[in-house]
């Protein structure tokens, strides 16, 4: 039997009943919706956190043979092993595994490939005087890595746990860090979606890896400072999005900018926010600027606050922290606030910049020489026969110190 084309009073009288009953549906869904969220957040926490003691370890039969110092470049070589830690949404940790350093195998499909859900830290091991390893804050690191994978709904770990492994994997690849200072292994922990979908959500698996890289110093040579160019063509971060996290997909967009920079004879960007241009970060790192306060002359060190455009570098808290430590001593004022490059300019105008530097993993500071802006090069303080200033040659020696054992620190974690 042929269906019937409902009646035009019929189809009436449901539209009028679902106009009736909608608000009411949808009242409830907004309601139940947060419940139904937590529900979800509460259900994984309850899920096996990561596990040390369920290490297993499968050694390389075929060990690399070691470059010599000074032949390395930075992330071009590699240890013998890796750490990996799988996880579902259904089992949370699997336990983990230190293996041979090999290529991942993901399907074209993973959702790392397609929506950037990967997160990422860089932090150090150094090996002292006396033979010993070490790792400088790590628990900072695993509170920014923990967070970034928050922002993308990624699994969240045990920092910890995790650190405990790390030192484990450091120890095993004892041999590719050089007993020579500024060298260092160079460690990337990284965290990516690994679920086989192009639909777009909270992906229901994931790995978290770490890879290591022996490095040498960033300046071998010493120091020398660099030029920057003041962008503001392009922005790196603003209000409410994820520049406060490392997230990979905050890094690809910056590289061309700086070809562009460097094309005009520049080495990085430093990036302007809003019509004000307040200075925010220099390249992928922090920025900091010294100078001698308007009126009052006070010695005074500014940086960006963290307002959710700025990434929470560990080298830019050890500085604040040993700024108001030991500058702070000697009648150094330390802010975090916003500035421009407008007040940069001026006090550079009026003799009042004392010096400018970035801070970062990598080079731990990095000394500004001049800044492009509005087609003129202001300078920042250094003699034309400088290439650091003295508050920037204090923070390395002082951060340094404390990384290599020269002196005893909180900061400064035994393997």
């Amino acid at each position: 039997m042929a269906c019937q084309p409902i009646s035009v009073g019929l189809r009436s009288c449901l539209t009028a009943l679902r106009t009736r009953i909608s608000p009411f549906y949808r009242l409830n869904w907004q309601l139940r919706r947060p419940y139904s969220i937590q529900s979800q957040e509460d259900a994984i926490a309850k899920l096996p956190n990561i596990n040390p003691s369920a290490l297993s370890i499968i050694k390389t039969t075929t060990p690399k043979q070691l470059v010599p110092p000074e032949e390395l470049v930075f992330g071009r070589t590699f240890t013998d092993h890796m750490l990996s830690i799988e996880w579902t949404a259904s089992s949370g940790w699997y336990p983990p595994q230190i293996i041979p350093y090999q290529n991942l195998s993901l399907d074209p499909a993973t959702c790392v490939f397609h929506y950037a859900f990967e997160c990422f830290e860089g932090m150090k091991a150094y090996k002292t005087p006396n033979g010993e390893l070490r790792i400088f804050r790590p628990d900072r690191n695993m509170r920014r890595l923990n967070r970034s994978a928050k922002r993308i709904a990624l699994p969240t770990f045990d920092g910890e746990a995790f650190t405990d492994l790390i030192s484990r994997f450091v120890r095993m690849e004892e041999r590719f860090i050089p007993a020579t200072r500024g060298y260092s292994l160079y460690l990337r922990p990284t965290l990516i979606g690994t679920q086989r979908t192009l639909g777009v959500g909270p992906p229901g698996s994931a790995l978290l890896y770490l890879i290591a890289s022996p490095v040498g110093p960033y300046y071998p040579t010493g120091f020398k400072a660099v030029s920057l160019d003041a962008t503001t063509s392009v922005v790196r971060a603003w209000p409410g999005g994820v520049g406060d996290r490392k997230l990979g997909a905050n890094y690809a967009p910056c590289i061309v900018p700086q070809l562009e920079a460097a094309k005009r004879g520049y080495h990085q960007n430093l990036w302007l926010f809003g019509e004000e241009e307040i200075v925010t970060e220099v390249g992928t790192m922090n920025f900091f600027a010294c100078l001698k306060e308007k009126g009052t002359g006070k010695k005074v060190m500014w940086t960006a606050p963290l307002d959710g455009t700025i990434l929470e570098g560990v080298v830019r808290e050890s500085v604040l922290e040993l700024a108001r430590e030991r500058l702070g001593a000697e009648g150094w004022g330390v802010e975090e606030k916003n500035f421009t490059m407008r007040e940069l300019a001026e006090a550079a105008d009026e003799g009042r910049l004392i010096e400018c530097f970035g801070t970062g993993t990598a080079a731990v500071v990095s000394p500004v020489r001049k800044i492009h802006w509005r087609g003129r090069d202001v300078d920042c303080g250094l003699k034309a026969n400088e290439e650091a200033g003295e508050v920037a040659s204090r923070m390395k020696g002082w951060i340094e110190e404390i990384q290599y054992g020269d002196v005893e620190h909180r900061w400064s974690v035994k393997v």
